[in-house]
């Protein structure tokens, strides 16, 4: 049976926080396209804002001059044809590559820009699914009625050990480091993009957050408490409050996305 047809509303916010003098994060929401993008810049003086920006633009170009092509792949989808689904993924992968590629061409050409690299996390909404491609440490949630669930695996230095089972959960909550990436778009030519797809139901809501945020979120309770209940314009606002309130070490970027049934 087809998916029910669903469209996207979002609020999308930005903060440079209580210890930052410039936000190198960058973020981009589109209800209509249902394309959501959320980078943090990384380098400091070596222009973090240029790279997260950057890559934002390069992605943009790249989905919006694919379209047609992506109209037709998620035509399939929602025929059941799970093909379809790798390749809406593979174009979004192909994208964040055409990013990386550029950010660090121009950092090989600049002096001023040499080191600049982001996170990139991107969302699609479309036929009835969400698709994510991914690098570094922001994160993508899917919030359903009282469960969370992480699209997103953070790509650390922290993450990678309790995977690789080098450090232990509880380890890595006393653990310094936390913030060391160990993918980013721009770092080199060519970047590892994870990339998933997962179902979208009306009422489903979503959160993509820089480290920022989810820096200071103690469990998924703190989360829902966010963003399950109150319109996503007072979770957005109520995250940013949060983050300052709790330190604001960071600049703070959130995209509340909720999906609804199309009338």
């Amino acid at each position: 049976m087809r998916a029910t047809p669903i469209i996207t509303r979002s609020v999308a916010v930005t903060d440079v926080g209580r210890k930052r003098s410039v936000n190198e994060d960058a973020y981009f929401a589109d209800d209509r396209m249902g394309f959501y993008v959320v980078a943090d810049g990384v380098g400091g003086h070596n222009k973090g804002e240029i790279a997260s920006r950057e890559s934002i633009d390069q992605l943009k170009m790249w989905v919006y001059g694919a379209r047609a092509e992506i109209d037709r792949l998620v035509g399939r989808c929602e025929r059941g044809d799970s093909e379809a689904h790798w390749e809406v993924r593979r174009l979004l992968e192909n994208g964040v590559q055409s990013a990386c590629y550029m950010v660090f061409g121009m950092a090989e050409l600049d002096p001023e820009k040499r080191g600049m690299s982001t996170t990139v996390s991107a969302m699609l909404v479309r036929g009835g699914y969400a698709f994510a491609a991914h690098v570094g440490d922001s994160r993508v949630y899917r919030v359903r009625r009282r469960s969370v669930l992480q699209i997103t695996e953070d790509h650390t230095l922290i993450n990678y050990k309790v995977k690789h089972g080098l450090m232990t959960k509880e380890e890595a909550e006393r653990a310094s480091g936390k913030n060391v990436i160990t993918r980013a778009v721009g770092h080199k030519d060519h970047v590892q993009v994870d990339t998933a797809d997962v179902d979208v139901a009306p009422g489903d809501r979503f959160l993509m957050c820089t480290d920022g945020l989810h820096t200071y979120l103690k469990n998924d309770d703190e989360l829902l408490e966010l963003i399950a209940d109150d319109d996503i314009e007072s979770g957005a606002n109520a995250s940013i409050g949060l983050a300052n309130q709790r330190g604001g070490r960071d600049n703070i970027t959130v995209i509340a996305v909720e999906a609804l049934a199309a009338e």
